[in-house]
């Protein structure tokens, strides 16, 4: 599936060669700090800058694999092959650095490059959102809580719900981006005893990070747990909404539903079936970001100033959550921009129970009237459970009920049945979502 992503640009950020590519961003620009500073004679900088590769083929790859199989060692394997190319100025590479220091400056780069596509498609989302909001803003249906109706509500009102949530991810995810977007070039334990902090201030600079305050071996993984966090609450929001569209889509209600394309099959066996794949896929991923959430707490707590048991993980957790954040968001908008709404299926579903619905008004109507509460509860309940054991419409029994007469007369309870009564504050909620506009 991911695989035939139509949007590359993601899984392209992860490849070997872009790696590599990010490596020798960090290594020149500390070598042109320290010749800047006088450690590296300018000219050698000025060779190392003119011969070094800057951009990486498939091959330069294939010979840097080829080194580190004997070894043993990504960045020596990266740095001997640099050396092939560059000669004997390219001693001046790496000096006084360690390797988490190209390491983790290459990916907070990428991780705020991967994280402000996602927040480019993030953006996306929300507009589609919008759009189908104001589209529905008015479009009466059923509201439920345990999956049981209970009050009426607009479908715009739940797509205001969805875009105020997905802000909210954006909000954390914009954050987390800053948070994460931190280098380091200060050396094997943090110190700068063999880099100047000028060094580190340069390389952060040129590459729009910001420098680790109090770095160890490593900048601390807390800010990676709270950028993997971010997309695994993305992901938990936009399930929130496939799984709305899932139970809307179900053939007793019927409300709501993906699109479904010419052509499209929605089962091997049965013909009719109008399945909700798009939603479902979603659901499923959001487990999948929710792991590599945990993978990426458990790599806080590293030993003294660096373990390796970090680097594992993140080679797996940086280029997957990512790209399946990305994709997650592609599809989101898509459903929701092509999603088929039925407004007729609503109205029909919102009369189901037969006025049921406005219970609670004719129950706060007569407390109203200075009956106790309970009391007042026991006469709404008792006509409000005809419905359901003997099939009575609700209006039918209420002016039926002797009791409930002596109270309110005929219209009075007629008009208890107003669906306006509910939908009255829509325009509210949509300027507190969207603002005044």
């Amino acid at each position: 599936m991911i695989a035939r992503y139509s949007r590359p640009e993601m899984a392209a950020l992860w490849t070997s060669e872009a790696r590599y590519e990010r490596w020798m961003q960090v290594e020149l620009f500390a070598c042109e700090a320290m010749a800047l500073r006088g450690e590296v004679p300018m000219e050698d900088y000025e060779a190392v800058k003119a011969r070094a590769p800057r951009s990486f083929t498939a091959e330069d790859a294939a010979r840097i694999e080829e080194i580190e199989k004997t070894v043993k060692h990504d960045v020596i394997a990266f740095l001997t092959f640099v050396e092939e190319k560059v000669g004997p100025p390219a001693r001046w590479l790496h000096l006084g650095l360690t390797s988490s220091d190209v390491l983790d400056t290459s990916f907070a780069l990428l991780l705020k490059q991967a994280g402000e596509m996602i927040l480019e498609k993030l953006d996306e989302a929300l507009a589609v959102i919008r759009d189908r909001a104001f589209e529905h803003k008015y479009t009466p249906m059923i509201g439920r809580s345990h999956g049981i109706h209970a009050e009426p509500i607009t479908f715009g009102l739940k797509m205001a719900s969805w875009y105020a949530e997905l802000s909210r991810a954006r909000e954390r995810l914009a954050r987390a981006v800053e948070n994460v977007a931190y280098g380091k070039i200060s050396g094997a334990v943090g110190t700068f005893a063999n880099v100047a902090p000028d060094v580190e201030a340069h390389v952060c600079r040129a590459l729009g990070l910001k420098p680790d305050p109090c770095s160890t071996q490593v900048v601390s993984r807390d800010r990676h747990a709270e950028f993997f966090n971010a997309l695994a609450m993305l992901g938990a929001s936009i399930e929130r909404f496939a799984v709305e569209v899932r139970h809307l889509q179900r053939t007793e209600v019927r409300e709501a539903e993906e699109p479904f394309t010419p052509g499209q099959k929605g089962s091997s066996a049965m013909p009719h079936k109008r399945n909700p794949i798009l939603s479902e896929n979603m659901t499923g991923l959001a487990r999948l970001l929710r792991g590599y959430a945990s993978a990426a707490m458990e790599n806080v707590a590293l030993w003294h100033e660096r373990d390796i048991s970090h680097s594992s993980v993140e080679r797996v957790i940086g280029p997957d959550a990512t790209i399946l954040a990305h994709f997650m968001l592609h599809r989101f908008a898509n459903m929701v921009r092509e999603m088929r709404v039925y407004p007729e299926r609503m109205k029909e579903n919102l009369e189901l129970t037969g006025g049921l619905v406005y219970s609670q008004r004719l129950l706060l109507e007569l407390a109203r009237r200075g009956i106790a509460r309970q009391t007042a509860y026991v006469i709404v309940q008792r006509n409000a459970m005809r419905f359901y054991e003997e099939g009575v419409n609700f209006l039918d029994a209420l002016l039926a009920d002797d009791e409930l007469r002596q109270h309110l007369s005929e219209d009075e309870i007629r008009s208890v049945f107003d669906l306006g009564y509910h939908t009255k504050h829509v325009d509210t909620i949509f300027r507190r979502v969207f603002g005044e506009a």
